[in-house]
């Protein structure tokens, strides 16, 4: 059986913010705080990654990962500059010192973060569950953010990961 991890990715309060909110933020957060808990109880590793930008200041209270899924102790936190989880930080020595070849993967923003990191995964050699119901995005000014989500489940789901929804995923 190969060893999982669970990587939370840019769930920021920023992503949240009543002037612009995410897609369906309120239904993300339940799913994530449920996969979360699952993960937790089986003694899974959580990954979270944090976006640093001009939007998400370091130390800034939209910077800060949602208090609803917060990581706790023994969590891992891991900044980052790109759409690349992995590109420019410590995400691959800290899943290869702890022997994961499985991701799950959720969070946000599907058409940037979300599908980057899991090509990127897969292309590192992980095994990679998407969260198919628990990744989210913005409408953009040709589709709508649940278009979009469809759309990444469809090609992501094609080629580099395996679909489950929240309520599909088991750890052991």
């Amino acid at each position: 059986m190969q060893k999982t991890a669970l990587l939370i990715v840019d769930v920021q309060n920023a992503m949240f913010d009543e002037a612009n909110p995410i897609y369906d933020g309120t239904q993300l957060l339940k799913n994530l705080e449920d996969v979360i808990q699952r993960a937790r109880a089986a003694n899974i590793p959580v990954f979270f990654v944090q976006h640093n930008d001009e939007e998400f200041k370091t130390g800034t209270p939209a910077w800060e990962i949602h208090p609803a899924i917060a990581p706790i102790k023994g969590d891992v936190v891991i900044q980052k500059r790109t759409p690349d989880s992995f590109h420019g930080t410590e995400l691959y020595e800290k899943l290869q010192a702890e022997q994961i070849k499985h991701l799950v993967i959720a969070g946000n923003q599907t058409e940037y973060c979300i599908d980057t990191t899991c090509r990127r995964a897969f292309s590192l050699g992980f095994h990679v569950t998407l969260v198919k119901d628990a990744h989210r995005t913005w409408d953009s000014g040709t589709l709508s953010a649940k278009q979009i989500i469809a759309h990444h489940n469809q090609v992501l789901g094609n080629a580099f990961a395996t679909l489950m929804e929240t309520k599909e995923i088991q750890f052991f």
